[in-house]
């Protein structure tokens, strides 16, 4: 008897790629547990995550079961016959509670309120922002660790003062406190999953945008979009993608109002967060897979108004880059060892895009000579412009890791980059999107359940 062909080609080393991505975990969770029992150099509890191990139920317990069943079981159908808007309103609904209901497995206070209240956060920092030109003047004079001086706590010593303005800003209008913090960045980190739809409805055609959409709501990544500054960092570099691509593409009434927009956002980004420049390489991509420049002008005069403010206002960003180095050394950074990092920091990336997006990062990998090609003849299909977007991000990622800036925590500092790998599991075959999303679900409750996640 003749062996039937499988009914989705790919399948089989689907989950040979997904099983490596599993060893992979497993090799830097025990090779991480025994450098850290042996001379602590890595500094995280619980190798590679910065985390510590505390099996626990919590208020957001039902909740979180109860959209990671609904998005399994009802996901896939309903954005492949929603009407557009509806399935970008829906997009943002899911996301938004499945965010908080894994948030809430921590509780309120725990989950949610003190998140960005410990020693290393930025809210430790609003009563030095009284006068706000004298503080950006002298912000530089604060990030390294000098004896008997006032030094920037961690976080805002590692990033531009746009991340530490913004929790200053919600403090002046009467957002105080953690409370109003952890949620701006919960809602802030919720309208991820709308702003990369755009994109891939731009770049791709709406068919790939909602296969996508059920992996971009149940995303393992929401674990750290609550309530980590670095969700809000996405949502500002999804957006500024998203305008980018609906500009480039003139799928926007205003084409250069949307690329001026992108402009903004991403001088924003920069002064956001230092290696956040990198999303010059992924607005590029956007530009290459579009095969247009017409966006550049707008998009430039756009991206120097943020730092020709700051600039104006006392703040020299490579001047703090260069000292955020210096600091960066003084700390854990100095003893984790790169050897490691360099490959563990892929394993934390597996943690918060999940073995679907694994998968279809293999798929990506497998189907980018002949998207070349089609590129290059100008006949490339939405898949290949799936793929090119996919593909620009992990070369993003792939640079970060390569430049030793991001040893350890990158399962947070990843998060924007992160965000546009999840649409490569729109390429998985059709037939197992409900087997994929289970497993999606399944590792962010299991996180989010067995380990207290620092960020």
């Amino acid at each position: 008897m003749n062996r039937q062909e499988p009914r989705t080609p790919g399948a089989r080393r689907d989950l040979v790629v997904a099983a490596l991505a599993v060893l992979l975990v497993t090799a830097a969770v025990v090779v991480g547990r025994i450098l850290e029992d042996r001379d602590g150099s890595l500094h995280v509890n619980w190798p590679p995550l910065y985390a510590k191990w505390d099996p626990h139920l919590g208020p957001g317990t039902p909740a979180a079961l109860a959209v990671a069943a609904a998005v399994v079981a009802y996901g896939p159908a309903l954005a492949a016959r929603l009407p557009w808007r509806a399935l970008l309103v829906s997009a943002w609904a899911a996301s938004t509670a499945w965010i908080w209901s894994l948030a809430l497995v921590d509780g309120w206070h725990r989950g949610v309120a003190e998140r960005l209240t410990t020693k290393y956060e930025y809210l430790r920092v609003i009563d030095r922002f009284d006068d706000i030109p004298a503080t950006l003047r002298d912000f530089t004079q604060h990030i390294v660790q000098v004896p008997g001086e006032y030094h920037w706590p961690a976080h805002t010593a590692g990033h531009p003062p746009a991340a530490p303005l913004t929790f200053v800003f919600l403090d002046r209008i009467g957002l105080g406190g953690g409370g109003w913090a952890g949620a701006f960045v919960i809602t802030a980190g919720s309208t991820v999953a709308v702003a990369v739809l755009l994109t891939l409805r731009a770049l791709g055609d709406e068919a790939v945008a909602r296969r996508a959409a059920p992996f971009l709501v149940l995303a393992p990544a929401a674990v750290w979009m609550g309530a980590s500054a670095d969700g809000y960092f996405a949502a500002v570099a999804a957006w500024m993608i998203a305008l980018l691509a609906l500009s480039a593409t003139r799928a926007v009434r205003s084409p250069a109002l949307a690329a001026t927009g992108a402009g903004l956002l991403f001088g924003l980004t920069c002064y956001l967060s230092y290696g956040l420049t990198l999303f010059a390489v992924v607005a590029a991509g956007v530009l290459l897979i579009a095969r247009t420049a017409r966006p550049l002008p707008y998009f430039a005069a756009g991206a120097v108004v943020v730092p020709l403010v700051f600039t104006a206002l006392g703040f020299n960003w490579w001047e703090a880059y260069h000292l955020l180095v210096d600091r960066y050394y003084q700390g854990a950074a100095g003893v984790r060892p790169y050897w490691y990092w360099i490959w563990a920091n892929p394993a934390c990336t597996v943690f918060i895009v999940g073995l679907a997006t694994v998968a279809g990062l293999r798929r990506s990998v497998a189907a980018a000579p002949g998207a070349v090609r089609r590129w290059r003849a100008g006949d490339s299909t939405a898949a290949d412009r799936l793929v090119g977007l996919v593909l620009v991000a992990l070369l993003a990622v792939a640079a970060a890791d390569l430049s030793g800036m991001s040893k350890a925590e990158t399962e947070r500092i990843w998060l924007p980059f992160a965000v546009l790998l999840l649409p490569a599991a729109a390429l998985l075959p059709r037939p197992s999107a409900r087997a994929w999303l289970t497993a999606q679900a399944v590792l962010a409750l299991a996180v989010n359940h067995l380990l207290f996640t620092g960020w």
